[in-house]
């Protein structure tokens, strides 16, 4: 299927994509195709309640969307997946269902998109919004690719739209309070962070089989490479290809080690040195993305982060591995320890987290419910709490775990200029082969 095009006139590509072209080096297409919406969009009274599109309509997306209703109003929902839309439709009886992510910019009373697409959708819907005119709640990982992010952030300071990262533990108190103690010094001084993620699935070969009635496959790929129809490669299960994702690192991954980096004081910066190994081999015909793995991190300050897959349950905080480890966050200091997770927070003596911190400490970005965090910045045009940058250098980090990973060599970084030193090899994984017209290139 030929993806539908807008055909804005040449004055509005002009004065709406002249400006940004140099900043983000997007195709004339691409701006072209978002242009065509970006000046129509209605916008926002005082007392009006946003209008509500969600692109995206498989669990996630479905659940993301029920909590922004509460905020504003549902109009529209949008999915390659006939089946997807069907679920979408029980929910908003009275929405428009839609199969083209673009045709939702062309719409000017919508003023929020919901992104629960898979991964590597998230970018260039990301950036479509935001090009026309409205705010985005994008769920976690941000990016597929470090190039992903390092040009995201470029629209987000270019068009100054509001951009929320779906990293709600940001929004959660015990893990605001565990980096509020650790960035005061509670624990003494910072010297190591352990991070626990589940283990991924380790799974194949499967069979290719006919694409499912209502499927369309291809604009489903997207920039992903071709390749015939597999079940389990779509749904919940794409987290565990190259393809797609990054595997339980950059799922989970973004989630904990976006708290990480927030307690190191790192979440605008990144790494300096990293080296990874998998555990086992994945099965030929199987899932790509290695189901188990050792990552070690070193920060510019010393610090230095340990990420490895536990076989604790990733949907089921009570559930422990063989060794007794839940996934988490662990901080290790000079004087002591603090244990994070959602629904638990320990420490290695019960006063470091009973006694108040000084009137004059360091206090972290405070929220308790990160969709209210979202819309409220949407009326304030303030920065929410996991902007673009913070979900870009969050998932940046599970980045360069899954390269480590897949090159087998000790990485360099900096992280300032966002380029390995002196590796050629690592290089290539930064960004990732994008299949046409889902490009960066003129076509």
């Amino acid at each position: 299927m030929t993806p539908h095009r807008f055909h804005p006139t040449r004055r509005a590509f002009i004065q709406s994509a002249a400006a940004i072209t140099a900043a983000t080096t997007l195709p004339n297409w691409f701006l072209a195709e978002c242009a065509g919406a970006a000046a129509a969009t209605q916008p926002l009274g005082a007392n009006d309640k946003p209008n509500i599109a969600l692109i995206g309509c498989g669990g996630r997306g479905r659940g993301v969307a029920r909590e922004a209703a509460q905020h504003g109003q549902v109009v529209a929902y949008c999915d390659v997946d006939e089946a997807s839309l069907a679920q979408a439709q029980k929910l908003w009886p009275d929405a428009k269902a839609m199969k083209d992510f673009r045709k939702v910019m062309e719409r000017d009373d919508i003023h929020v998109i919901i992104n629960g697409t898979p991964d590597h959708w998230h970018t260039f819907v990301n950036m479509a919004a935001m090009r026309a005119g409205k705010d985005v709640y994008s769920e976690k990982p941000l990016t597929l690719t470090i190039d992903e992010g390092s040009r995201l952030v470029k629209v987000v300071r270019d068009t100054k739209r509001i951009l929320q990262t779906g990293s709600q533990q940001r929004s959660d108190k015990n893990f605001r309070l565990a980096c509020e103690l650790v960035r005061n010094g509670r624990i003494g001084k910072l010297k190591h962070v352990n991070v626990w993620l589940p283990s991924g699935r380790r799974e194949g070969p499967f069979a290719a089989s006919p694409v499912p009635a209502g499927l369309d496959w291809d604009f489903w790929l997207g920039q992903a490479p071709k390749t015939d129809y597999v079940k389990e490669r779509t749904h919940v299960t794409f987290r565990y290809w190259w393809d797609y994702s990054g595997g339980t690192m950059t799922d989970w991954g973004a989630h904990h080690n976006d708290i990480a980096m927030w307690g190191i004081g790192a979440e605008r910066s990144g790494p300096v040195e990293i080296s990874a190994k998998p555990i086992g081999e994945m099965i030929p015909g199987g899932f790509t993305a290695h189901s188990e793995y050792a990552v070690n991190y070193t920060f510019a300050n010393g610090v230095t982060l340990s990420c490895a897959s536990t076989a604790a349950n990733a949907w089921n905080g009570a559930v422990l591995n063989k060794d007794g480890q839940q996934h988490g966050v662990k901080f290790e200091g000079s004087t002591g320890s603090i244990f994070v997770t959602r629904g638990r927070i320990e420490a290695s003596s019960p006063e470091l987290l009973t006694t108040p911190l000084a009137a004059s400490a360091t206090r972290l970005y405070a929220s308790d419910n990160h969709m209210k965090n979202f819309f409220d910045c949407i009326r304030s045009r303030q920065q929410p709490i996991c902007d673009a940058e913070i979900g870009h250098r969050s998932v940046s980090v599970c980045h360069l775990g899954v390269i480590a990973l897949r090159t087998g060599r000790k990485l360099k970084w900096d992280p300032a200029k966002e380029q390995f030193i002196g590796n050629k090899n690592a290089d290539k994984y930064i960004a990732r082969e994008q299949r046409k017209p889902w490009t960066y290139d003129a076509m």
